[in-house]
């Protein structure tokens, strides 16, 4: 496919549906584009919604990834609050909330993912919050402050700054994870313990082990005042964040019989295996991973940002972009969490530096190949171990452990 003049529909105005209309636009494609978003707001950054948003310092214009009349002026159709409602593959058509319909000749779904809630009595309560749009954090941010106790339900990366961000804010904050200790499905215990210890410095408590079983309301039987856990106890709170992980929104895409395996099944072009009209990036995304031979759906801005260059690049005919390694990142207090690559098929970790001195790296090897690297304010060793993992060259392990000798030396 590579028809200039042909009308792409993008579904979803998040990071990534965003970024894929504006580079259409930038690689030369000269047709109609129509981009679909359920906010009111054009696209906008959504990392810094646990950091800067919440603590008053960024707000939907400085996050915005492009300003409102780029759309008008690049001719993209610009539909806010409005959701594709269905897709027809055979006539070309997305059915949308509004009642309308439009047709496509080739089309990217980029509907993200959705904040995991818990099947839990309470659930529903004014109060319980999530953290996935800016709307939710200004009500967050609306909520909490000094005099104010939160709760966070999940240890989880966006469990710790929200309460990160709830501490600068004054309130006092308390985080519940259900397993024995922070990160536990995404880092090792060395950055787990780093973490809570950091936190505790900064008056955050912890709930380890700790599942919750309901949300409490006060006397008017509205407003969540406490979290009752499994073993009895009430954990009291003024406001409740549910950061529990994220699940695709891809039901859209499984109704039209798009192949689905949590995410659009999609090839090195964005493309889906089921449909060559028819792509799917960021968080919705089932792709492929070929540093790791496997498949695997990410949840980060890098990626949102490497799809909609495929795709991008794909519709108009433009040779693919270079693969890149995944990473991601996260912002505590003064920290800087720098991770590349993912832990799969670990057999080894190796820590350098000394992480009470609050700047050290954790490498994930697979032999004498570096899988992941999660890296606290320490740069070199991020980009050099991103670039370890990418070349797949073969790392002499005591050097590596030795922060006397330079990543440079390392890596060559």
């Amino acid at each position: 496919m590579s028809d200039l003049k042909s009308h792409v529909v993008i579904l979803g105005a998040g990071h990534a549906g965003g970024t894929a209309a504006a580079l259409l636009r930038q690689y030369g494609h000269e047709g109609p584009i129509t981009l679909v978003g359920e906010e009111p707001i054009p696209p906008y950054q959504r990392p810094p919604l646990s950091k800067a948003w919440l603590k008053g310092e960024a707000d939907a214009d400085s996050l915005a990834l492009k300003p409102l009349e780029f759309y008008a002026e690049h001719d993209i159709d610009f539909r806010p609050s409005t959701r594709a409602a269905s897709i027809n593959r055979g006539d070309r058509t997305v059915a949308l909330s509004d009642g309308s319909s439009v047709s496509y000749d080739a089309l990217i779904i980029a509907t993200g993912a959705r904040a995991i809630a818990l099947p839990i009595p309470g659930a529903d309560l004014s109060g319980v919050m999530f953290l996935r749009t800016a709307a939710d954090a200004e009500q967050l941010k609306a909520t909490v402050g000094p005099g104010k106790k939160l709760a966070v339900v999940g240890g989880g990366y966006i469990g710790l700054e929200v309460a990160a961000s709830g501490r600068a804010l004054g309130a006092e904050v308390v985080v519940l994870e259900r397993e024995p200790r922070l990160l536990a499905r995404v880092a090792c215990t060395v950055l787990s313990d780093f973490f809570k210890a950091y936190h505790e410095r900064h008056g955050v408590t912890f709930e380890l082990s700790a599942t919750a079983a309901a949300f409490e309301a006060g006397p008017d039987g509205k407003h969540v005042t406490g979290v009752r856990l499994a073993d009895g106890r009430l954990i009291a709170c003024d406001a409740i964040v549910v950061g529990v992980g994220a699940q695709p929104n891809d039901e859209i895409a499984r109704d039209c019989g798009l192949e689905t395996a949590r995410g659009v099944v999609v090839d090195l072009e964005a493309r889906s295996v089921s449909d060559a009209n028819v792509f799917a990036i960021g968080d919705v995304a089932h792709r492929p991973m070929p540093i790791y031979d496997r498949m695997f759906r990410m949840e980060s801005v890098p990626n949102a940002l490497e799809q909609a260059k495929q795709a991008a690049s794909a519709i108009v005919g433009r040779p693919p972009p270079p693969g890149e390694v995944p990473w991601q990142w996260s912002d505590q207090y003064d920290l800087k969490l720098q991770i590349a690559g993912y832990a799969f098929d670990v057999d080894e970790v190796l820590v350098r530096g000394d992480p009470a001195s609050g700047k050290f790296a954790v490498f994930h090897l697979k032999g004498d190949q570096v899988q992941s690297v999660e890296a606290i304010n320490s740069p070199p060793e991020f980009m050099m171990g991103k670039q370890l993992i990418g070349n797949r060259r073969a790392v002499d392990k005591a050097r590596l452990a030795d922060p006397t000798v330079s990543m440079k030396e390392v890596a060559v």
